[in-house]
């Protein structure tokens, strides 16, 4: 199943709105993103990571049978906490969007979806901003692909001074979020036949 709730930052208003949406100076909302999901990370997760090793501990330690079941089902209710927070975390900012890129990140995504996806890329980086905007745009059309949907490509380069995404297989009315998003950053799109979408969106 592909990821579910993906923020929905840049649906809804006119083109200015969105575009103030984005932030692409660093302080705007994708660098707060990236910074709240590591400060999710580095705190509150591990303290819980490191609550539930020492509750594991205990109860190996612990003599009485009906105390340790206590202590391990408190356990387990920490680490699920803990996978709904690093989940959540995930939503905001993914952890591989900001290691390995766009490409790696949405590659994550294709893992999940009912259809099969290639992405095509090089490994080229486009700052954070850009690449939170663009990510969250792409894994939305990748989310709903139906069971049994065609082949997708999507193929992420760099020609001079912009990010091309072009997108082959989608159904016509799946590229919309695409398209706001590359016309909120200053971009445009070509449609072209049986689901392709080329966006070229400015990049430093």
């Amino acid at each position: 199943m592909a990821p579910d709730s993906l923020p929905a930052v840049l649906s809804g208003g006119d083109g200015a709105e969105r575009s103030s949406t984005v932030g692409v100076g660093a302080d705007g909302p994708w660098h707060q993103r990236m910074r709240l999901e590591r400060e999710l990370h580095d705190g509150p997760a591990l303290r819980l990571s490191a609550l539930a090793l020492r509750l594991g501990l205990m109860g190996h330690r612990c003599q009485d049978p009906e105390l340790a079941e206590g202590i391990a089902g408190v356990q387990d209710e920490l680490h699920a906490v803990l996978e709904e927070l690093r989940n959540l975390a995930g939503k905001l900012y993914p952890p591989l969007l900001d290691e390995a890129g766009l490409g790696p990140a949405l590659r994550q995504v294709a893992e999940h979806t009912d259809a099969p996806v290639a992405i095509v890329d090089n490994s080229e980086r486009f700052g954070a901003a850009l690449e939170g905007a663009t990510y969250f745009a792409v894994a939305e059309c990748l989310a709903a692909l139906p069971v049994g949907a065609p082949a997708v490509e999507v193929a992420i380069s760099r020609e001079g001074d912009e990010l091309v995404l072009a997108v082959t297989g989608l159904e016509p009315g799946a590229t919309e979020r695409l398209q706001e998003t590359a016309r909120s950053l200053g971009g445009r799109t070509d449609v072209g036949p049986s689901g392709s979408v080329t966006a070229r969106i400015p990049c430093a």
